[in-house]
């Protein structure tokens, strides 16, 4: 090795050196990492979330795309190492992730929309963002009386119309819970609707996963199925017919959270993160389509795409348990894609 080499070589070794000891990106002053939804959630935050929380607070966000499930997962394997700083989660996986000690507290003093906020929507270690409602989505043109219940989604003529879908979304496993009680069953027993799946399942228009039904509505293979008010606006958007409907018993409804990752070392960053989350100029612009979600701050007049009139009114809705369905779910699910999706 010439001289030349070996000092080329020494100057890339203190280069490298010098490059390990910086702190990385996600951790550097001025910024934080979160966990983000993929689809609409990762595009509604990139494009209005962000841009806001550098132009007010100087921070910048880096986004981790992942389903709740899957940031539980990671936490936990990362053994207090957190590899994000903010979950954003559902409530069976907030009630997961709670349970396995993996939230900090959040300081709602340092919240500066905290009071915009209604009642009940901040917790010690959880902050609404946004809520969800579900209930019976349908086309009007081809269905003009709709079904009025949720037991009636398994007659003629909805059922020939109807799409299925299991467990494995929020919307999915609440719908079949209310469908469970209609048919005498209840959160602990869900044995009455899969009676009745089995049954009507013949006859149903389409089995299908979450993501592929608002597909299979839009083209006409299904006219009826049971999600959220976000799925129907953003077909509405498109120029499809569809028209949402909750049933006699209530729509549904549940919350999305934030949450700072125990042993966060951006915890201030964090915080202003949420802030802006939950300020009116997010959720004035989150709730337009193609985004359509429902905001949570009180001074945000709700758009008419939404299908829900005001927060006193998803107040009234019906809401579920999910430390009593979580130690569940899992059997359901593969129940579900054993027994009905095949």
């Amino acid at each position: 090795m010439t001289e030349l080499t070996r000092r080329a070589a020494l100057k890339g070794a203190i280069a490298l050196g010098a490059a390990a000891s910086l702190p990385l990106p996600a951790r550097a002053s001025g910024s934080l990492s979160a966990a983000i939804y993929p689809g609409t959630w990762d595009e509604a935050y990139r494009a209005i979330v962000a841009p806001q929380l550098k132009a007010k607070h100087g921070i910048d966000v880096a986004f981790d795309t992942l389903w709740a499930v899957d940031q539980v997962t990671k936490v936990r394997a990362a053994r207090g190492v957190p590899p994000f700083d903010c979950f954003v989660l559902d409530p069976g996986p907030a009630a997961a992730a709670r349970q396995a000690g993996l939230f900090d507290t959040i300081d709602a003093s340092k919240l500066s929309n905290a009071s915009k906020l209604p009642a009940g929507l901040i917790a010690p270690d959880a902050v609404t963002v946004n809520l969800q409602v579900v209930g019976i989505c349908y086309n009007p043109k081809k269905i003009p009386n709709p079904p009025k219940t949720w037991a009636q989604l398994f007659e003629s003529p909805f059922v020939e119309r109807l799409g299925l879908t299991g467990f494995q979304t929020t919307f999915g496993t609440v719908s079949l819970v209310e469908m469970a009680k209609a048919f005498g069953g209840s959160a602990t027993d869900i044995e009455p609707i899969f009676k009745k799946l089995k049954e009507v399942l013949p006859k149903v228009a389409a089995v299908s996963t979450p993501a592929a039904l608002p597909g299979l509505f839009q083209q006409g293979q299904i006219d009826i199925m049971y999600t959220n008010t976000n799925n129907a606006a953003t077909l509405k958007a498109r120029g499809v017919d569809i028209a949402f409907i909750a049933p006699e018993s209530g729509a549904i409804t549940f919350s999305t959270t934030l949450h700072i990752v125990k042993g966060s070392e951006n915890k201030d960053a964090a915080h202003k993160y949420i802030d802006t989350v939950i300020a009116a100029d997010a959720q004035s612009k989150l709730q337009l389509s193609p985004y359509n979600m429902i905001p949570v701050n009180k001074d945000v007049k709700l758009s008419d795409n939404l299908d829900v009139k005001s927060l006193d009114e998803v107040a009234k809705m019906v809401t579920h348990d999910w430390n009593v369905i979580n130690p569940q779910r899992a059997a359901w699910i593969e129940r579900f894609n054993k027994e009905i999706t095949k």
